[in-house]
């Protein structure tokens, strides 16, 4: 096991990596930025090295730096945790050349993955379903033309190196289609520096239904459930559960194997979630692999007891996966919503500023996932999340109502929060019957 890891990170997903080391006997080194300095959960790390100002080009992002204080403090490896450099190539390839080991798979995974043309091919050659498309690039308009009146519209154009929900645009008809390709192309590049983009299908009425892995390095893969992440808003995900309550036993079996063949057929190792839609006649088919821990990882650890950052360390040092797939079992409901500083309730405008007044729920099978308190400052130059509020239940129903107390017990202020929104969602009662899909929060409240 390493001695002393770096965290190439912040927030929530910092203080998560802190405690697992800290656990495992695992020294930490943790950057900041000047923006952070203050940070609560930088007083638990055993280092810690300013590396810029606020701005994540100019820190968070700057990998030079991030290897720099690597070697200054001599770690055996670097955790990205997710966003920033987590899905970088380059960045893995610099700690690579810096005898430095990367916590999550290969930087030609990592390329391959995400480039989303060349993840279909491999899919397909894993004989995993993908949604009807172009099978490469759209080099002109008259081709995507020509691929849309064969699979039908409407079809959405995708970014071939985006993610993150960003970089996707909706065609609903042939001039609609000339008029947006263009402007996908340069939104594309401005996001990505990668103007290509592939034509699918639009599925109508989706869910998001993901499926969490974990694989070693001589290749043995086990899949951990999935998760249903279907409210969404601008492709954004909002409240996770599991298991996902659209799913049959044999639907769910196919699904998790599905995403066990794709990793397997990328020499995937470590942590890695493969991402699905399920339509309405419940066929299921793959979107993308999240190449790192996903945020609403706290939702598999909950359902099936499994420490996922703790099998990242272990995998990242060489040790074999010793869980069969046999060993993974589920357990009850899971529930997690994701609070942020924005006001729900009016079309999720930004609040950062300082929390005054600050109370967390808590009961049986509750679990609160944060880097903050009373006196904390939520920055507007970083990510608004404030925490993970996550329920374990025996059944859905249950999750449900105890999540519906808890929200109803957390207090902040005064900034405005999306916990009164989420309150108001799950005593919906569309999603109490679970009669959902990704476009649910947009079509019921307008936003």
């Amino acid at each position: 096991m390493f001695s002393r890891i770096l965290i190439a990170n912040r927030g929530e997903i910092a203080q998560r990596i802190i405690r697992a080391c800290k656990e495992m006997g695992v020294e930490t080194v943790c950057v900041f930025s000047e923006e952070d300095r203050d940070a609560a959960y930088l007083g638990q790390a055993d280092h810690t090295v300013c590396i810029g100002p606020a701005s994540p080009s100019q820190s968070y992002l700057r990998g030079d730096r991030i290897i720099a204080a690597a070697e200054i403090y001599d770690v055996d490896a670097i955790h990205p945790g997710y966003g920033f450099l987590a899905e970088n190539a380059q960045f893995v390839e610099q700690c690579r050349d810096s005898k430095i080991e990367f916590i999550g798979p290969s930087a030609e995974t990592i390329r391959l993955l995400g480039d989303k043309v060349e993840a279909r091919k491999l899919a397909k050659k894993a004989k995993v379903p993908t949604v009807p498309g172009s099978d490469g690039i759209i080099d002109d308009d008259d081709q995507a033309i020509e691929i849309a009146a064969k699979i039908g519209y409407p079809v959405m154009i995708k970014a071939a190196g985006g993610g993150g929900g960003r970089g996707i645009r909706i065609a609903h008809n042939e001039g609609n289609l000339r008029s947006t390709l263009g402007q996908a192309r340069q939104e594309s590049e401005a996001a990505f520096r990668n103007g290509a983009v592939y034509i699918e299908k639009f599925v109508q009425k989706p869910r998001h239904v993901e499926v969490q892995i974990l694989a070693d390095h001589s290749g043995h893969t086990i899949h951990l459930f999935e998760r249903d992440c279907s409210l969404q808003r601008r492709y954004q995900k909002l409240i996770e559960e599991a298991p996902s309550p659209a799913l049959d036993d044999r639907t769910r079996d196919s699904l998790c194997r599905a995403a066990v063949r794709v990793c397997k057929a990328a020499n995937y190792h470590n942590a890695g979630t493969v991402e699905f839609l399920l339509d309405q006649k419940k066929d299921f088919y793959f979107i993308e692999v999240n190449t790192r821990i996903q945020v609403e990882h706290p939702v598999t650890e909950m359902l099936t007891g499994v420490d996922l950052l703790k099998w990242q360390l272990r995998i990242a040092a060489g040790e074999p996966l010793t869980l069969a797939q046999k060993d993974i079992r589920r357990s009850g409901a899971v529930i997690e919503c994701r609070i942020n500083a924005e006001d729900g309730h009016r079309g999720f405008i930004p609040s950062p500023g300082t929390i005054e007044s600050f109370k967390v729920p808590g009961g049986f099978g509750v679990r609160w996932d944060s880097h903050v308190g009373a006196g904390s400052t939520i920055s507007p130059k970083y990510d608004s999340l404030i925490g993970k509020l996550i329920v374990h239940k025996p059944t859905r129903e249950e999750a449900i109502r105890c999540m519906v107390r808890c929200l109803e017990e957390f207090e902040i202020g005064p900034i405005k929060t999306t916990i009164p929104f989420y309150s108001t969602l799950c005593q919906h009662a569309r999603f109490i019957s679970s009669d959902i899909d990704t476009g649910f929060i947009e079509r019921q409240f307008g936003i």
